[in-house]
């Protein structure tokens, strides 16, 4: 069994993911593995987007590449041509690795994944509009302005997840207060996989 997590930006998907782990299930962070995949693959991402991305120590300056490509189509298809594929890879890897037993794929744009119609369930984990603020804001200080342009880019998020024919699963994370609520909702979803 292969399930799906995903939710808005700052909605928690991460807390359910550490959840499904302390029940036994391996997460797969596809977020974590893009961000190494950006750094073995610099090179090429320099040479199409310019030295300046090039940090003092060597590094790739993802800041910087964010600005970059945010709200410009054309560009982010360039960047996502060379990361993609190495992620799609790796992602079928770890999952023939598993070898049948069930597991999740964690990843804000599951949707693009290339394992998203292979998915036996999805758990979107879900949060209100002022939660999911301030949590950005005591998370990534970010002005403002970025999280509700953040925001704004997601803002069909959901109608993405209605073409796919696998168990939707909606969970509220509500944060500290809901923190027991969360955790009988990925008990009950888990039992239903016995």
């Amino acid at each position: 069994m292969i399930i799906g997590l995903t939710g808005k930006y700052c909605a928690g998907k991460n807390h359910a993911a550490d959840l499904l782990e302390k029940r036994g299930i391996p997460v797969l962070d596809v977020d974590k593995l893009g961000y190494q995949v950006l750094e073995s693959e610099k090179e090429a991402i320099f040479a199409q987007f310019g030295n300046d991305l090039k940090r003092s120590d060597g590094a790739l300056d993802r800041r910087l590449l964010g600005r970059i490509v945010f709200g410009k189509p054309e560009k982010l298809a360039i960047l996502e041509g060379i990361v993609h594929p190495p992620v799609n890879r790796l992602t079928n890897e770890w999952i023939a690795a598993q070898k049948g037993a069930p597991c999740a794929i964690n990843a804000a744009l599951l949707h693009r994944s290339s394992v998203f119609h292979t998915l036996d369930c999805i758990i979107l984990v879900t949060a209100p509009f002022l939660t999911r603020f301030f949590r950005a804001r005591r998370r990534d200080r970010l002005p403002f302005r970025e999280i509700l342009r953040r925001f704004a880019s997601q803002k069909d998020f959901n109608t993405q997840y209605l073409s796919i024919k696998a168990e939707i699963y909606k969970v509220e994370n509500h944060g500290y207060s809901g923190s027991q609520r969360l955790e009988r909702r990925i008990d009950k979803i888990i039992e239903g996989f016995k």
